[in-house]
Parts: C-alpha cells; sequence; structure tokens
C-alpha cells in the first residue's frame, strides 16, 4: 500500500511562528491524532483533555495502549486552506 503526504503547516493561537512538516492523507481519519514526543520536539503546549479518548485499530477493536489523554490547539493550513 502507497502512503501519501502533503506539506502542512502548524501554529498555536498566541505564537508568531509555526512550523512546516509532512503530513500523511487519509481521507478515513476521524481525528487528528499526534505523538506526545512530537508535540513536546515542536514545543506544542499541551492541555489535559476534559476525558479519555480511546483509539480503535483499523479492525474496529479498541487499542490496548493508553488512551489519549492530552490535546494540544493548532491551527493547520494547507495551500489556502485553515482548519482548527
Amino acid at each position: 500500500m502507497r502512503e501519501v503526504t502533503v506539506k502542512v503547516g502548524l501554529k498555536q493561537e498566541d505564537d508568531e511562528d509555526g512550523i512546516t512538516m509532512k503530513a500523511l492523507l487519509d481521507s478515513r481519519v476521524t481525528g487528528l491524532v499526534m505523538s506526545s514526543e512530537f508535540a513536546k520536539k515542536t514545543s506544542l503546549r499541551k492541555e489535559a483533555g476534559k476525558t479519555d479518548i480511546y483509539i480503535r485499530n483499523v479492525d474496529s477493536i479498541f487499542n490496548h495502549k493508553r488512551p489519549i489523554e492530552h490535546t494540544v490547539e493548532i491551527e493547520l493550513f494547507y495551500r489556502t486552506n485553515k482548519e482548527r
């Protein structure tokens, strides 16, 4: 299977500078996730989530690893589009 990546920009609301990176394009996702290592490496501020988020694997079975416990508020830019 071939993966498709696109170049996107990420920026937090009160930061002047953002970052540019490659992102994996998947048209069937129901949310956006990043590793805690990536957030730390890029100095993105994490906030404790209101509830834990449990992830399902591609076969619809819940992932047995830890749930997502933190969120990051960012703006994602792709060409002329912007998402929060």
